[in-house]
């Protein structure tokens, strides 16, 4: 496989322009106090079937992009995983009072939608540069389609994150059968409904690139963005973001995501 130069990486990591908040980030006691008690117990009385769990990073920074159908997705996440994994959760969970103590004991980041995101994608830099894992679901929410298929378009901020750490794998996760697990304004749960989830090759950033079935590009690519302006990169960049993202839910698509 091709690959790029660190200093390409490095210039692509430099031409996002993210920036985290600053401050280190770190596991909240709770949330791993959680971790070695709350996913034995929800597999003993779940029939949730997970298939390439091996390809999940046991240590270290990783993004974990999956199709969102179900309130009960990111636990399955958390389950496969078996490490505490963070999300960019829609502040009303922040405000409704039987999610807000779960939200912050667990140091989810709240996003306030009207902005953007932009204070949201600053602590989920935090998270990855601190050796934390992101639980990313690239359609920005909950599929509110009735019918299948729900798969929708992604969002971009997920390939954001990937180009600020362009080494940092990105794990792609089909969650095949949560509605019927939990069905999206319900609040029956079904715990026989079988729930299968499909863990692909992770594949970075910095991969993807150079990668021909990807974006193909060169260290000399590299080297001639670098010499246009900011709004010539931004252009490139953000071409960039949505071709990776687009991939990444065909992706999804082709491991059963419905």
């Amino acid at each position: 496989m091709a690959v790029l130069s660190s200093e390409s990486l490095s210039s692509i990591s430099d031409m996002v322009g993210l920036e985290g908040t600053g401050d280190n980030y770190t596991t909240p006691i709770f949330y791993s106090m959680l971790m070695k008690v709350v996913p034995p117990v929800v597999r003993s009385f779940t029939n949730v079937r997970y298939e390439g769990l091996e390809r999940i990073p046991g240590q270290g920074p990783a993004i974990l992009a999956g199709n969102h159908t179900s309130h009960i997705d990111p636990v399955v996440k958390i389950m496969g995983a078996r490490r505490p994994v963070q999300y960019l959760a829609k502040a009303e969970h922040f405000e409704d009072k039987k999610f807000q103590k779960l939200m912050t004991s667990t140091g989810q980041i709240e996003t306030v939608r009207e902005t953007g995101g932009a204070d949201a994608l600053a602590k989920a830099v935090d998270v990855l540069a601190g050796g934390g894992v992101m639980g990313i679901f690239p359609e920005g929410t909950r599929s509110r389609r009735t019918e299948a298929p729900f798969l929708s378009r992604g969002k971009t901020g997920v390939a954001r994150l990937a180009a600020r750490f362009p080494e940092i794998p990105v794990v792609p996760m089909a969650i095949i059968g949560a509605r019927g697990f939990l069905a999206p304004g319900s609040a029956i749960v079904n715990p026989f409904a079988r729930v299968d989830v499909r863990v692909d090759e992770p594949i970075s950033f910095g991969e993807w690139l150079a990668d021909p079935q990807g974006a193909g590009l060169t260290d000399e690519d590299i080297e001639n963005f670098t010499k246009l302006d900011q709004h010539g990169q931004r252009s490139i960049m953000k071409s960039l973001y949505r071709d990776f993202t687009d991939q990444l839910i065909e992706n999804l698509r082709a491991l059963g995501a419905p």
